[in-house]
């Protein structure tokens, strides 16, 4: 080969490289389905869909646009910030809170750093059905809860009102605040983001009693208009100790939460996730799709991803 020939065939490469990896535009990327330069990009899926949402448009980004060999690793919340320090998870892509694994992971152990906010705000609270709000309007009142106790009996909560939780490995200050508040219910965990839709679902339709730990943003409410139990207004500190909790959950600017070592290495999934940010509207939209219209989490950031090309084109790496 001629030292022109060389010359011509160092350029091109070049090109190639920085089309591969940089301001590449949406829909145009050659590299795609695990080849590229992006390398390998290990995503922890936690168990609510909305992060599921979040999860399957970056994943359907990075590796259309970006090359990424993706992983989505189905983990607890805790469990997926430990695998931050053994290079098992690159990032978690919707973190609720959460300041005690932030001092442990970020300001402690130095394996994990912040990459901003997502653009969705979350909240958490107790919910009633619509129904229940509407036929006694004080209900919504934690003053006037334990009037009602006898109502929410099961047979998982005994003599107290059910106090109905999902996922035990959710953020959730129930049971410290059922105990500060001399509420007389029990906590009882329904086990899954599912169990607590099919709890509200039923109750609204078959006018039945339940109150619950719900969040937003979440599908669901486009469905049903579920009702949010005043509790005691939450001022900063209220929270600072979670046996003595006694006040209502704060307002969360969910953030990106990603390994010291991924985010150092500055590659293109890294930029793509420091990067992407959308609003409640979005995650729902995306969130309902695999819920409730059984797409695959894939197929549902794909119609995401085709209807919103301009946002997505703010995500991606610069040259």
């Amino acid at each position: 080969m001629t030292r022109s020939t060389w010359v011509r065939a160092g350029v091109l490469l070049a090109a190639m490289a920085m089309a591969g990896c940089g301001g590449a535009k949406v829909g145009e990327s050659s590299s795609g389905g695990g080849s590229g330069d992006c390398g390998d990009f290990n995503i922890a899926i936690n168990p609510w869909v909305g992060y599921e949402a979040n999860a399957a448009v970056l994943a359907y980004v990075a590796e259309t646009e970006l090359g990424c060999t993706v992983t989505k690793k189905d983990l607890k919340e805790e469990v997926a910030w430990q695998g931050f320090g053994t290079g098992e998870v690159d990032a978690v892509v919707e973190n609720w809170g959460h300041d005690d694994l932030r001092k442990k992971y970020i300001d402690e152990q130095k394996t994990a750093v912040s990459a901003g906010s997502t653009g969705v705000e979350g909240q958490i609270g107790w919910y009633v059905p619509p129904w229940l709000a509407e036929k006694y309007p004080d209900i919504t009142d934690w003053n006037n809860l334990n009037k009602y106790a006898d109502m929410f009996r099961t047979s998982e909560s005994g003599a107290q009102g059910q106090l109905l939780d999902g996922d035990p490995s959710f953020v959730t200050n129930d049971e410290a605040l059922v105990k500060n508040l001399n509420l007389n219910y029990k906590v009882v965990y329904g086990g899954s983001e599912t169990a607590l839709i099919q709890a509200f679902r039923q109750a609204e339709a078959n006018k039945t009693p339940v109150i619950g730990y719900f969040y937003s943003p979440q599908w669901l409410f486009a469905e049903i208009e579920l009702v949010k139990v005043d509790l005691p207004k939450y001022t900063a500190g209220c929270d600072a100790d979670p046996e003595k909790i006694a006040c209502d959950y704060p307002d969360y600017d969910l953030d990106k939460i990603v390994s010291k070592k991924f985010a150092d290495a500055g590659g293109p999934a890294y930029q793509l996730v420091k990067n992407f940010q959308w609003t409640n509207d979005d995650q729902n939209e995306v969130a309902k799709s695999i819920a409730e219209d059984k797409l695959s989490p894939e197929a549902a950031a794909k119609k995401w991803v085709d209807a919103n090309k301009d946002k997505i084109q703010a995500w991606l790496p610069k040259s």
